[in-house]
């Protein structure tokens, strides 16, 4: 995008969204990394963060009239985003949607809830984690399996979150978001479509809220099984490393991490991308990643995995952004432990400019 388009636009959209937009929420140029679990990903032509609904439907109504790609950016979990940024327009949902409101409990409707579970309204930016947490404490079972899990909800619910048994989709009630349309609308859960990793959410919806609704347990049985959850979590995946989690889905009958090990991957390196010692399906950045690194060493997993088991995984991650085939080829990905070749390329400014900025 043009330096005059991304000027015109910022000015469309502070105009759009009312007097209260400030500085901070209509930018243009921003390095991605710092929004991502990766610390990769190249800058925003424009990056918008509204903090109400009526902000978000001005933000789509200005895309829409200009015909711009428009991404959602959550929590910046199980995504990899490319060296050269994102066109068009990044929005990340501002601190206004980031909530939960627990279903007033009278006495009569304590009882209720014994039986029929008790509704919680959760903004979409709030971070499954806390949510986890906050169930437990309150003595409501269904999401315990997600401790661990990073990003927020409105990311876990887009990829049907879940781990040892649970998923999201189990107590996912309803959702509230824009559409492409900039209209609200509500979707009960049970049309979502939701599968394996995947839900399926009309084409441009922006989620703005989740529904859940939770039933009651003893605490102390909670506690335990969100404990017993993060013991496994921490035993078996990497810490230390910014990572974007599971690399790819599991499949049908076997893991990939299984599969991965068993090709003799754990611990190969493509630049400062490695595949980690811990869990042979995540990708550990050990230092400045970049994108393509991360590409090149995800298709030789692909390959290897293939010529070895005959099994072709299937990305977990989203790769989002401007990835442009005839830019700055980069070398094969070498199958000896000690990675690519030292020169593998120039910076990209886009990562000096983001050191200077912090």
């Amino acid at each position: 995008m043009q330096l005059e388009q991304k000027v015109r636009l910022l000015t469309v959209l502070k105009e759009h969204m009312g007097q209260a937009s400030q500085i901070r929420q209509v930018r243009c140029d921003v390095p991605l990394a710092r929004h991502t679990s990766f610390r990769i990903g190249g800058p925003a032509d424009v990056f918008v963060e509204p903090d109400t609904v009526d902000e978000l439907r001005a933000v789509v109504s200005v895309v829409r009239a200009e015909q711009l790609p428009l991404f959602i950016l959550g929590g910046g979990t199980n995504l990899l985003i490319s060296d050269h940024g994102v066109r068009g327009v990044v929005v990340k949902l501002g601190g206004n949607f980031n909530y939960t409101v627990w279903q007033e409990q009278g006495e009569q409707e304590e009882q209720k809830a014994l039986t029929q579970g008790r509704q919680v309204r959760v903004g979409a930016s709030h971070s499954l984690g806390r949510f986890v947490r906050e169930a437990v404490r309150k003595g409501y079972a269904g999401v315990e399996f997600a401790e661990g899990i990073p990003g927020s909800i409105g990311g876990g619910l887009l990829m049907n979150a879940g781990a040892f048994g649970g998923e999201l989709s189990q107590v996912v009630e309803s959702i509230q978001g824009v559409d492409q349309t900039a209209h609200v609308v509500s979707l009960a859960g049970d049309s979502l479509g939701f599968g394996y990793r995947r839900t399926g959410l009309p084409a441009g919806l922006i989620v703005t809220e989740i529904v859940l609704r939770l039933h009651r347990q003893p605490t102390d049985n909670l506690t335990a099984a969100m404990q017993q959850a993060q013991a496994k979590r921490h035993k078996r995946q990497p810490h230390g490393y910014p990572n974007a989690g599971s690399i790819f889905k599991n499949p049908s009958g076997t893991s990939a991490g299984r599969l991965i090990e068993a090709a003799g991957l754990k611990g190969t390196a493509c630049g400062q991308a490695q595949v980690s010692p811990q869990h042979a399906n995540f990708i550990v950045n050990t230092g400045r990643a970049r994108a393509a690194d991360v590409k090149q060493l995800m298709e030789q997993m692909q390959r290897t995995v293939w010529a070895t088991h005959q099994v072709w995984l299937e990305p977990e991650i989203r790769l989002v952004g401007d990835w442009p085939e005839s830019e700055e080829p980069l070398p094969r990905v070498s199958l000896q432990r000690e990675g690519c070749d030292e020169s593998y390329g120039r910076e990209l400014q886009w990562l000096r400019r983001g050191e200077e900025v912090g």
